[in-house]
């Protein structure tokens, strides 16, 4: 049994041309594509969103750039890490405000991307969140990273399906923590993050990663993985999918007591031959949550892989719409949990009212 079904939208053939680097007739394509789509309607694999590779590698050795993020400059840094108890490397990028004046600890968000991205990916939030005074961590998980576009297209469907394995699926949350001990042991980052104020955020299988490392719990073979990670203060849950196999969302996610902000479009649908997945898959894991502060933000229209750096999908208006109030919402989230005011918080369902279809705010 697996975690998770994998999701495809926005797969088009112009798109999919740039799996390997190498030219392929649109002919090959079409047929990589359809039995790629028959294997995965017929397995019924855990659905997950795939974000399409950017054309440029990513670096394969640690490096430092000044990147602009709204008018303000901060630090891009790369690092490839490797842990090497389970023999397994994992990349990263973390933004950095750039430090003026008296130097501070930040708070930290560490992102998980979802199935095919990698740690260059989701680049318009790390970017901002450092503009704002965080650090911004994402990681790249190798078994089910940008990785799978490479290859035979005919093997595709084989390395999607072992992404989405259950030894993936833990996998990933151990990169999480990984990671984290990583920066901590380090001997600049280590002075500059405050381990009291940390945040993970995820898209998709990622936002299922940070389910994981929050407290979800799925029962395999009559025992409780149990993965939580006591660091993690609070959650961002991108296009957050329900654990399929596991009809029960409520008792698996039972555990997270840590705040949570839920993101999701009123068009975040999957849909391949013989599966269909609706929006309201990721209400339902809002829902299913008790026992902590959690917030709904249901944006009108869109798609499920707009929430990623691609520009035009969901439409071009509406993605760079949502994009920006993504960027203010988590914000304002972050905000309000680490003693500043809720009141932009209050405020952001007014400020978007033209986009944002239901805004809910409960728990305790």
């Amino acid at each position: 049994m697996k975690f998770f079904d994998l999701l495809r939208l926005d797969v088009t053939l112009d798109g999919l041309s740039h799996l390997s680097g190498r030219r392929r007739t649109r002919k090959a394509l079409a047929s990589g594509v359809a039995l790629a789509v028959l294997f995965l309607a017929s397995a019924r694999l855990p659905a997950q969103g795939l974000e399409m590779p950017s054309p440029d590698p990513a670096p394969a050795v640690v490096a430092t750039a000044i990147v602009d993020a709204d008018a303000s400059a901060v630090i891009a840094q790369d690092f490839d890490w490797f842990d090497s108890a389970r023999q397994r490397a994992v990349p990263v990028r973390l933004y950095l405000p750039v430090q003026t004046g008296e130097a501070r600890t930040l708070p930290l968000v560490v992102f998980s991307h979802g199935i095919g991205g990698s740690r260059l990916g989701y680049s318009y939030l790390g970017a901002y969140w450092a503009s704002q005074g965080y650090a911004s961590l994402h990681l790249q998980h190798v078994g089910s990273d940008r990785s799978l576009w490479s290859g035979n297209v005919f093997s595709l469907v084989g390395r999607l399906q072992d992404a989405a394995r259950d030894s993936e699926a833990i996998a990933r949350v151990g990169d999480l923590r990984f990671a984290l001990d990583q920066v901590f042991a380090h001997p600049e980052l280590g002075d500059r993050i405050d381990a009291t104020r940390i945040v993970a955020a995820g898209h998709s299988y990622g936002a299922n990663t940070i389910m994981l490392a929050v407290g979800a719990r799925v029962e395999r073979n009559g025992s409780v993985i149990d993965l939580a990670d006591s660091r993690i203060q609070a959650a961002i849950l991108l296009s957050a999918p329900p654990f399929y196999g596991d009809p029960d969302v409520a008792k698996i996610v039972a555990n997270i007591k840590v705040p949570t902000l839920h993101i999701t479009s009123t068009e975040d649908i999957i849909r391949v031959p013989g599966y269909y997945s609706g929006a309201e898959d990721r209400i339902a894991v809002y829902e299913a949550m008790s026992g902590a502060r959690k917030i709904l933000a249901v944006f009108e229209g869109g798609s499920h892989s707009m929430f990623t750096d691609r520009s035009g999908t969901g439409g071009v208006a509406i993605n760079a719409l949502v994009k920006a109030a993504t960027k203010e919402l988590s914000v304002a989230f972050f905000r309000s949990l680490f003693g500043g005011s809720d009141l932009a918080l209050r405020n952001w369902p007014q400020r978007h009212s033209d986009i944002v279809a239901r805004f809910v705010a409960g728990g305790s």
